[in-house]
């Protein structure tokens, strides 16, 4: 049942994957037939050709290796300078099908004269850039959705004003691990000195009357090493206890590696699931992206964590997944013990973040990124608005061929860095449970 049920994980995660994918090129498509672009091809995945059908002009189907996918506008690149102005570089939306059409830059399609002027190189640019920025903000809406159906009618785990645990010792976060122990050196914590005990509702701090953790949370971190006077409810009676906040290191917050010498009391909250509404999810989208840019950011440094740990390093929980990880942390946790209302909460959050990190690598300006096209599309407008403004000649076209030798860069470096991401899932994966 163990084997089927992560099985059974696996594909549901796939199948999440590919609709993803699909949905992703249809934000492409579907613009760019509404602005009268000739779309030829839109497939899921890339390689041999599975199953195909055409229908009016486009061949719609399924390719062997259901690792992206790509909708193929004509005219996307320009005619090369001094080449046959009736033949096109081709290019398409998917950066896995960009990366083999630009190691072929001397492959060109010829263009049909009824097609002139329906060619994307052809259109305004504010239409160029709706059709690239269209991909992945429907990855975007697919995360919000995705995340909304989570926190509005499932719930949110939210931290109470309820005492979960009490912290024997101070351990600053430099050193805290799952195995970290208190030791005879370590300084008792101030929760334990005051009598805290699990279960106490925490009334007030030092005269503010307390409504939630999160506002309880700053008033200790700035109390610093100061005496603090603490109203609890026990066995429904209000007590007050006396101690002393004490200095210690944590990080700034959830999923930050910033760490912060604050104020530190040595309680833990009782966590609760509690309905949101739209604004709490607006909330989380934001913070998540904030931290997800930041992780692309630190992504090359993990990378090299990665790559020590494929020949026998520890690989950090926190390093980046290939979709290979990916599903196999999916099939993880549909074979594990959480209930079933865990389960899915896991797989769609898992499914909502990958949607969030697919649309903010894709709006990175570099081909053969969608964010490449739209960066080119930006550009055109400034100068074709400036020479407007200013009388001067139409500059014309954006040549976005030019930036090819950055995208030859960026291309090996996706790939390069799937393959080392596919070999670390497979031989030293990240695991949630142990065993």
């Amino acid at each position: 049942m163990t084997v089927l049920l992560n099985i059974l994980g696996i594909v549901v995660f796939a199948v999440g994957i590919i609709v993803s994918v699909a949905l992703h090129e249809m934000g492409h498509m579907l613009p760019a037939k509404a602005f009268g672009m000739k779309v030829t091809q839109f497939f899921v995945g890339f390689g041999r050709t599975v199953w195909s059908t055409k229908r009016g002009e486009t061949e719609y189907g399924f390719k062997a290796i259901p690792a992206g996918g790509f909708v193929r506008i004509i005219g996307m690149m320009p005619p090369a300078k001094g080449q046959d102005p009736a033949k096109v570089r081709k290019a398409s939306t998917g950066p896995i099908q960009s990366i083999a059409e630009n190691a072929r830059t001397a492959e060109y399609e010829t263009i049909d004269p009824a097609d002139d002027g329906r060619l994307f190189y052809q259109k305004p640019w504010w239409q160029k850039l709706i059709v690239m920025a269209s991909g992945p903000l429907v990855n975007v809406v697919i995360a919000f959705l995705l995340f909304g159906g989570l926190f509005m009618l499932y719930g949110a785990n939210v931290a109470q004003t309820t005492v979960s645990t009490v912290t024997d010792c101070v351990i600053p976060a430099s050193q805290a691990t799952a195995d970290r122990k208190c030791t005879d050196t370590d300084k008792v914590s101030p929760a334990k000195t005051a009598g805290f005990q699990v279960g106490d509702r925490i009334v007030s701090f030092n005269g503010t009357q307390i409504s939630s953790w999160d506002q309880l949370t700053p008033l200790i971190r700035a109390n610093t090493d100061k005496p603090a006077t603490i109203v609890v409810e026990r066995n429904g009676a209000q007590q007050t206890l006396q101690t002393k906040t004490i200095v210690n290191q944590v990080t700034e917050k959830a999923g930050s590696d910033k760490i912060v010498s604050v104020g530190f009391l040595g309680v833990s909250p009782e966590m609760k699931i509690v309905r949101q509404g739209p604004g709490y999810v607006v909330d989380q989208m934001g913070e998540m992206t904030v931290l997800t840019v930041k992780a692309l950011g630190r992504f090359p440094e993990k990378l090299v964590g990665v790559a020590k740990s494929i020949v026998g390093g520890e690989r950090d929980q926190d390093s980046p997944m290939s979709v290979v990880g990916a599903s196999r942390v999916a099939g993880e946790v549909a074979s594990s013990d959480l209930s079933v209302g865990q389960k899915l909460y896991a797989l769609i959050t898992l499914l909502a973040s990958l949607n969030l990190f697919l649309a903010l690598f894709n709006f990175i300006p570099l081909l053969p990124l969608d964010g490449g096209h739209m960066i080119g599309a930006i550009w055109e407008g400034i100068r074709r608005g400036f020479a407007k403004l200013f009388g001067r000649p139409d500059p014309g076209y954006v040549d976005v061929a030019k930036l090819l030798p950055i995208a030859y860069v960026m291309a090996s470096v996706i790939v390069v860095m799937g393959v080392l991401l596919v070999i670390a899932d497979i031989v030293n994966p990240i695991r949630l449970f142990n065993g």
